[in-house]
C-alpha cells in the first residue's frame, strides 16, 4: 500500500499544547478575530464541573464482543472497531453493527464522493462552487464552517480541504449542490455509494452529519468507508494528514489530536454533536501494517484520542503480519472435464498477506469450484484458498488457473463423457 508523507509545516507550539490536552484543535487567535469560532456541529461552551463530571462517567468501558487476538481493551464508548485495512478483516470490535448518530464522521462519505469525482474526471480542482444561502454559514457557534462568504466561489480543491480539515458544513452543502442540485438529491448519492460499499447499517439525509433521527452509521459501516477512502482516493489520502488549512484569512487547525502527538496517523476525521457524543475514525501504519480504529459516542474530545491511542497500541502490539503462501507457489492441480488436458494448475490471482495474532501458527484449506469444465483461460477463478489460525477463519484469497485450457474435440469429449459414466 502506499505511505503517505506527513506534512511538515511549522506550527506555534500553543495550538500543540492545546491539541494534547483536550484531544481537539480550534482556530488560531486570527480566525477569532476575523469569525466566530468554528466547532464540531453543535455548540461548544465550556460545560460547568458538574456536567463535565456526568459526562466522564456517562458510559461504562465496553467490553470486546469479537477478538482475533486475546486481552482486548474494554473502552468506554458506545461503539468501537479495529479494523485491518488491508484485507478488511475486524480484529476486534464492540457494538460494531448498531446504526447510531455518525456527526461530522458524516462528511468522510462526502469527501469521498468528492474525491472519486475527481478521480473519474467528472470535477476538476479547479472547478468553481457557488456558495448559495442555503449553505452559508452565518458564523454562530453552533456548528463547524470553513467560512465561505455568501454567494463567492471555492474550487473544488479548496472545498475538498474545507470539508476534511475544516469540517466546515458550508463546505459539505455547497459542493453538495453543485454536484447534485440540493444536499437531498446529493444525500441519494451518498446511500447508493453506501450500499455499493456493503454498508449496510447507514442510512444519510444530509452531507455534513447535522442531526437527524434517520440518519445513522455504524462502527463496521464506517471502518469500510475509511478503507475505501484510504484504497481509492490514493491522490486526495493526504490531505486528511494536513494539519492545518487557511481559507478567507481564517486558519483553523485539524481536530484529529493524533496527528499531532502520533507520526504513523495520517487521518481520517473527527465529529461531535449532542446525540453522537465524540467519536473519531483514525488510520495509522507503522512498518507494513495499517489499521483503522473507529470511536462512537464516547464522552469528551480527550476520551476519543486516548481511547484510539489504547486500541491502537493493543492492536500493532498483539497482530503481525503473515504470508501463508509465496507469490507464484502452485497451491493445488485442479481436475478438468472436456478439456484437451485433464489438470490445469492453481496459484493465487495477488500476492496475499494476513494480519494475524502475534506467534500463532497460520494453516490453509483449497476449495475449487464443482464441475470445473474446458474451456479455461489463465487468471479464471476457479476455487479458493482459505487461513485459518486456532481453528477460526482469518482471511481467504482466490485461487486462478495458471494456464489457458482449450475444450476438446467432439470425438474426446465424447470419449472423456463415457469414461466419466463408467468410472463412478
Amino acid at each position: 500500500m502506499t505511505q503517505y508523507t506527513m506534512q511538515t509545516k511549522t506550527f506555534s507550539i500553543l495550538p500543540v499544547i492545546f491539541a494534547i490536552a483536550a484531544g481537539t484543535l480550534v482556530p488560531s487567535s486570527a480566525s477569532f478575530a476575523a469569525k466566530p469560532h468554528a466547532t464540531k456541529s453543535h455548540a461548544t461552551k465550556p460545560a460547568s464541573p458538574k456536567k463535565a463530571v456526568a459526562a466522564v462517567n456517562a458510559l461504562p468501558p465496553l467490553a470486546a464482543e469479537t477478538s482475533l487476538a486475546s486481552n482486548p481493551p474494554a473502552l468506554p464508548a458506545k461503539a468501537w472497531l479495529l479494523m485491518d485495512s488491508d484485507s478488511g478483516e475486524v480484529l476486534a470490535s464492540a457494538n460494531a453493527d448498531e446504526a447510531l448518530p455518525p456527526a461530522s464522521l458524516t462528511k468522510m462519505m462526502t469527501s469521498y464522493i468528492v474525491e472519486q469525482a475527481l478521480r473519474s474526471g467528472k470535477l476538476k480542482q479547479t472547478d468553481l462552487v457557488s456558495v448559495s444561502q442555503n449553505a452559508w454559514c452565518r458564523g454562530s457557534s453552533t456548528e463547524s464552517c470553513m467560512y465561505l462568504p455568501l454567494n463567492s466561489q471555492a474550487t473544488v480543491i479548496d472545498i475538498l480541504r474545507g470539508i476534511i480539515i475544516q469540517s466546515g458544513n458550508d463546505a459539505s452543502k455547497a459542493i453538495a449542490e453543485h454536484m447534485a442540485g440540493s444536499e437531498e438529491g446529493f444525500a441519494k448519492l451518498m446511500n447508493a455509494e453506501a450500499q455499493r460499499l456493503g454498508m449496510t447499517h447507514t442510512h444519510f439525509m444530509n452531507a455534513t452529519g447535522l442531526p437527524d433521527p434517520e440518519h445513522k452509521s455504524s462502527a463496521r459501516d464506517l471502518a469500510i468507508l475509511a478503507r475505501a477512502i484510504i484504497r481509492d482516493s490514493v491522490d486526495y489520502y493526504p490531505i486528511y494528514a494536513e494539519r492545518e488549512f487557511k481559507y478567507n484569512g481564517i486558519k483553523q487547525g485539524n481536530r484529529n489530536a493524533l496527528l499531532y502527538t502520533d507520526p504513523t496517523v495520517d487521518g481520517l476525521k473527527t465529529g461531535h454533536t449532542e446525540a453522537a457524543g465524540y467519536c473519531l475514525v483514525t488510520s495509522s501504519k507503522r512498518n507494513d501494517m495499517r489499521l483503522v480504529t473507529v470511536i462512537l459516542n464516547t464522552h469528551s474530545a480527550q476520551a476519543r484520542a486516548d481511547e484510539t491511542r489504547t486500541l491502537l497500541g493493543w492492536g500493532f502490539s498483539s497482530f503481525e503480519k503473515a504470508t501463508p503462501i509465496q507469490p507464484n507457489t502452485v497451491v493445488t492441480t485442479a481436475k478438468l472435464s472436456f478439456g484437451k488436458v485433464d489438470t490445469v494448475n492453481a496459484t493465487l490471482g495477488a500476492p496475499w498477506t494476513l494480519t494475524v495474532p502475534r506467534g500463532q501458527q497460520v494453516e490453509t484449506s483449497v476449495e475449487l469450484k464443482q464441475g470445473l469444465e474446458a474451456p479455461v483461460a489463465k487468471g479464471d477463478v476457479i476455487g479458493k484458498v482459505v487461513a485459518t489460525s486456532k481453528g477460526k477463519p482469518v482471511g481467504e484469497a482466490p485461487l486462478v488457473a495458471q494456464a489457458d485450457v482449450e475444450r476438446a474435440g467432439l470425438l474426446l469429449r465424447m470419449w472423456q463423457h463415457m469414461a466419466k459414466l463408467f468410472g463412478k
